[in-house]
Parts: C-alpha cells; sequence; structure tokens
C-alpha cells in the first residue's frame, strides 16, 4: 500500500526519519550551493530553504519519537520479514 515507507506490503520501504534526513540533506546541499548569491531572489530562497529545514528538524524528531514509542510498547518492527504490522490494522 504505501510507496516509500516500510510496511508489511512494501517490506523493503524505509522509516519516515531516514527518508525526512535525506531530504534534509539534500535542501541543506542546495542551500551550500547558494550561500554566496547575494541576489535578493537568492537571498529569499535561502531563507526559505533555512525555514524548510527547521521544520523538517522538526518532522524528524517526531518521527523518531513515533518509533521509539512503537518500540518500547512492541517492539521492533516485524515488517521487514513479512510480520503483522506493530499498531493499526493490516
Amino acid at each position: 500500500m504505501t510507496r516509500f515507507l516500510k510496511s508489511e506490503s512494501n517490506p523493503g520501504g524505509r522509516k519516515l526519519e531516514d527518508i525526512l534526513m535525506e531530504l534534509r540533506s539534500d535542501v541543506l546541499l542546495r542551500c551550500t550551493k547558494i550561500s554566496e548569491d547575494h541576489r535578493p531572489e537568492a537571498l529569499k530562497v535561502l531563507a526559505n530553504n533555512m525555514k524548510v529545514l527547521e521544520h523538517l528538524t522538526q518532522a524528524i524528531e517526531l518521527a523518531q519519537d513515533s518509533t521509539n514509542v512503537l518500540d518500547r510498547a512492541f517492539g521492533p518492527s516485524e515488517a521487514e520479514d513479512g510480520g503483522a504490522p506493530r499498531i493499526g490494522v493490516a
């Protein structure tokens, strides 16, 4: 059912926090490429990207917290091995 996230139907998927960290890395790389461009448009894009980085960091922290809650309550995920979801319905 999910395209990117790990699940019983997508055991090769990834954890949300891993995807978000990769996105954050890409945005950070873009920031470094435009950091020396002082045109107003570049400065605006850089400022917007900095805000996006803040939001991505908050989202990563939330996703990691959810993973920690599930790990503490139900143990590690067995989705890779075809196991049932830890919460919700299959």
